[in-house]
């Protein structure tokens, strides 16, 4: 599995995930500037994501809904805040409503992903800030370290797949 490490730190109200890929750095980066490649890695298997929108550029933003195994829709926004391809990434995240609207009372998460070359395979790590520790108990109880890793663990196959072309 591609995830090596994960971590809930309620001091500094963030929540870090460390991965490993036997790819590129430029490649993975690609994982997530192209929405079609984004579409078949985020969100668990089970509840796989749909990009509407995603402008890469710094002030961009990005639409997109996760459906579950009933049909249900999950619908979510990024806001991308900063753009160091291929290393660093900064975006805002939150949930949106069946307009594509921010819900509010959700509050939002500010993510950080940076990419390191380890002499040809890649280091990921993203980190997730949260406004409170109410919010980051939120997200943790509503599943979403094993989401993300279940979502991490589809990488692999993509990229496997792009290797052997």
């Amino acid at each position: 599995m591609a995830v090596i490490s994960t971590e809930k730190d309620t001091e500094a109200l963030n929540f870090r995930l460390v991965a490993e890929f036997d790819a590129g750095v430029e490649r993975v980066w690609r994982i997530w500037e192209d929405p079609r490649q984004l579409e078949r890695w985020w969100g668990p298997p089970t509840w796989p994501a749909t990009f509407d929108s995603l402008e890469f550029v710094p002030g961009g933003r990005a639409a997109y809904y996760m459906t579950g195994p009933d049909g249900e829709k999950a619908r979510g926004w990024w806001r991308i805040t900063g753009i160091e391809a291929p290393h660093r990434l900064t975006f805002d995240d939150g949930f949106a409503d069946e307009n594509g609207e921010p819900v509010a009372e959700m509050g939002e998460t500010h993510a950080v992903v940076t990419l390191e070359d380890l002499g040809g395979r890649t280091r990921m790590t993203m980190t997730t800030a949260f406004d409170s520790l109410e919010q980051l108990n939120q997200m943790v109880e509503m599943g979403m370290e094993e989401g993300l890793k279940l979502a991490l663990g589809q990488v692999d196959v993509l990229l496997a797949e792009d290797a052997s072309v």
